[in-house]
C-alpha cells in the first residue's frame, strides 16, 4: 500500500488527510511503534508532516503526560498514557472474567493461555498468561495481531461468522490467504471445511499453521451472549513439549475450565 503524504495509518488502514487533532493522533500512533523512542526528525519523516507541525503535536502530548522527551532528545510514550491504557485494560469486563481461567489453564498445562477477539481478518490478543516455569515462552503480546485463518482462535470466531462457502469466499475477497507456514490453510474450500469441523466439535486447532513448532487449541468464550462468542480462549503450546494430540485428548477438561465448571 502506498501511503499519501499527511495520511494517518492505523492498523494498516490509511485514513483521510491529516487535519487538526488528527495530526496529534498520528504522532501518538507513531510513538507507540518505537519502544526505545524516536527523534523529531524520525517522527516527522514517518508521518510525512513538517517538523514544526510535528513539534507542536509532541508539545501537546507532553503537556498531557502522553509523551516524554528523554535525555537523548528522543520522544517516548508518557507514563500517563501507559497508566490510562493499563487501567482501562485491567478493568474491562472480559479481562476481569477471563484472567482466572487463563491462569488455571497456564498452571495446568504449563503452556501459554490467550484470550482474543476477531477484528476483520485478524485476531487481537486481549489477555495472556504465561506459565510460571519453562525457559521458552511465546512472543505474542496483548494488543498484538495474527491472521484469523491461520490461528485456532481465529477459526473459532470465524465459525460463528461464516456459515457457508460463499460466506468464506466473500470474507476472503480479492486477497490471498497468506501461508504463515507450510501447514497454513490457503483456500476457501479448505477453510470452509475446517469451520464446519469447528462447529461440529466445538473447538478449533492450529497444527503449526501460524508458527512452526507451536500448536494450539481454542474454545469459544461467551461473555455477553449465550449463543454468540465474545471471543475465544486458547492454550498455545510448544509442539515438542506438549503435542497437539495431548491437548485434544484433554478436551473435556479444557472445555470445563473455559466454562468455569472445572474443579481440581
Amino acid at each position: 500500500m502506498t501511503t499519501r503524504p499527511d495520511a494517518l495509518t492505523i492498523n494498516g488502514t490509511e485514513s483521510a488527510r491529516i487535519v487538526g487533532s488528527d495530526r496529534v493522533l498520528s504522532v501518538l500512533v507513531e510513538l507507540a511503534r518505537h519502544a526505545n523512542g524516536a527523534t523529531l526528525d524520525e517522527i516527522a519523516k514517518s508521518v510525512r508532516s513538517p517538523k514544526p507541525t510535528v513539534h507542536r503535536a509532541l508539545a501537546s502530548l507532553c503537556r498531557a503526560g502522553l509523551a516524554n522527551k528523554d535525555g537523548r532528545g528522543r520522544y517516548i510514550l508518557g507514563d500517563e498514557f501507559l497508566r490510562m491504557a493499563f487501567s482501562h485494560h485491567e478493568s474491562r469486563p472480559d479481562h476481569v472474567r477471563v484472567q482466572p481461567i487463563l491462569r488455571q489453564i497456564a498452571e495446568r498445562y504449563e503452556e501459554t493461555a490467550h484470550y482474543a477477539v476477531l477484528d476483520g481478518h485478524h485476531i487481537i490478543y486481549r489477555a495472556k498468561v504465561d506459565p510460571m516455569g519453562g525457559s521458552i515462552r511465546l512472543t505474542s503480546m496483548i494488543g498484538g495481531r495474527n491472521p484469523a485463518h491461520s490461528t485456532a482462535i481465529g477459526k473459532v470466531m470465524l465459525s460463528f461468522k461464516l456459515s457457508s462457502l460463499d460466506d468464506v469466499r466473500d470474507w476472503i475477497g480479492n486477497r490471498a490467504l497468506a501461508p504463515q507456514t507450510p501447514n497454513t490453510i490457503t483456500s476457501a474450500e479448505n477453510l470452509h471445511q475446517q469451520l464446519e469441523q469447528v462447529r461440529e466439535r466445538g473447538y478449533a486447532v492450529d497444527n503449526e499453521e501460524n508458527e512452526l513448532g507451536v500448536n494450539c487449541i481454542a474454545f469459544p468464550y461467551f461473555l455477553s451472549s449465550p449463543r454468540i462468542a465474545t471471543g475465544a480462549i486458547s492454550v498455545s503450546a510448544l509442539s515438542y513439549r506438549t503435542p497437539l494430540q495431548d491437548l485434544i485428548d484433554d478436551v473435556a477438561t479444557l472445555r470445563a475450565i473455559v466454562a468455569g465448571d472445572y474443579e481440581e
